[in-house]
């Protein structure tokens, strides 16, 4: 379940955990050329853009249900909104510091919504993923779990 939270106490780890965890879930369910770009430099609304595809309506689906659901298992928040959910062409899940655009292979190509921001950076999510799951191992490795 997700938390409630307040933006201005949430973290820039935390973010970047539930970014990460995102692009992971897209990737878990087959997310076609799934890339993060920092775009905060670029937008006050938000500072990260996590954009994919699905090769169909179905599989779109399948990839914003697991965003949701990994992005909520990691401490994260639901989204604050979500639209397209119905049409499965181009979900979009805003979650304040972070957008999720799910797209259909369709409505990618005709919007190619990454190139107009290529001149922000982005982020190498899968370098990311194993740092963060090694920083996981870590502090189960240190928790006492003898009695």
């Amino acid at each position: 379940m997700a938390v409630d939270f307040d933006q201005t106490e949430t973290s820039l780890g935390d973010v970047t955990r539930w970014v990460v965890t995102a692009a992971l879930a897209a990737y878990r369910k087959k997310g076609v050329d799934t890339v993060v770009l920092d775009v905060g430099n670029k937008l006050v609304v938000t500072d990260w853009f996590i954009i994919t595809h699905g090769n169909n309506a179905r599989q779109v689906k399948a990839i914003v249900e697991e965003v949701e659901m990994s992005v909520a298992s990691v401490g994260g928040p639901a989204p604050m909104r979500v639209e397209g959910k119905e049409a499965r062409q181009w979900v979009l899940l805003d979650y304040g510091f972070f957008v999720v655009h799910v797209f259909d292979a369709e409505k990618r190509a005709f919007y190619q919504l990454e190139n107009l921001w290529v001149d922000c950076p982005k982020l190498d999510w899968l370098d990311c993923s194993e740092e963060i799951r090694l920083d996981e191992d870590d502090q189960l490795d240190e928790l006492d779990l003898t009695d």
